[in-house]
């Protein structure tokens, strides 16, 4: 499958998941003046293999990056990235949290014992780092609450921090000149606190949040980008099998 950057409208671009070592989508946002960058990736490999095929399209590396939230698939890459990182204010305390952290085997399996790490980001942060020497995890240099919109030239970036079913931290990229919503994980279950299942009022609210927002093209952290009908109505169908 072809793993490059993929384009949805004229600003608007993508680099496609990858299941293998858990990498998510990262997305590219390209400004008249400035560019913007949605997540970090999960190491500096993915960094720099998103900004390779950002060179090869000739787009502009980021002047920002904005954080969808604070799991290591979506942050650890944060060291490597150019210009002005961006996270909400709940991200940026558990990044501060998780930059203490030890990377030991002792340390690793002391974090699953006490459920500050889970099993399935365990064994994929040993995929992709064989040498978790490399690690390095740093917080974001601007920080925000609640909602930030970012001027790039052209076309805007709406930060909106939502309590999601995925993360109380998580931030959803919002480009209303081009119908895009690039999510995260926010439709995900909560992996760390109900082990992947759903908490029914959270993801109630968040799909009155997204039903509300106008958008065409809605851009999840592990999966092909949807219709804006599609998406409702697996929300829909979720909030329903939860109530049933």
């Amino acid at each position: 499958m072809n793993r490059g950057l993929r384009q949805l409208t004229e600003r608007v671009f993508y680099l496609p998941h990858e299941e293998p070592a858990d990498r998510p989508v990262l997305g590219y946002i390209r400004g008249e003046r400035y560019s913007l960058a949605v997540d970090a990736g999960n190491s500096r490999r993915h960094v720099e293999k998103f900004y390779a095929a950002l060179d090869a399209a000739e787009l502009r590396r980021p002047d920002f990056t904005v954080l969808t939230h604070w799991h290591w698939d979506h942050t650890f890459g944060l060291h490597a990235v150019d210009g002005a990182a961006i996270a909400c204010e709940a991200t940026n305390e558990m990044l501060c949290r998780a930059s203490r952290w030890k990377w030991s085997e002792e340390a690793m399996r002391e974090r699953l014992r006490t459920g500050e790490e889970i099993e399935f980001c365990d064994k994929h942060i040993r995929a992709e780092y064989p040498d978790r020497k490399e690690i390095s995890v740093v917080p974001a240099g601007l920080v925000f609450h609640g909602r930030l919109s970012i001027d790039l030239g052209g076309v805007h970036c709406v930060l909106l921090q939502t309590e999601a079913p995925h993360e109380r931290d998580c931030v959803l990229v919002h480009v209303p000149e081009q119908g895009i919503l690039f999510a995260g994980d926010a439709d995900c279950g909560g992996f760390y606190s109900l082990d992947g299942g759903y908490d029914k009022a959270r993801l109630k609210r968040y799909l009155a949040s997204v039903e509300a927002m106008e958008f065409k093209l809605y851009v999840p952290g592990h999966g092909a980008p949807e219709r804006k009908t599609e998406t409702l109505a697996a929300l829909r169908a979720e909030l329903e099998s939860l109530e049933g």
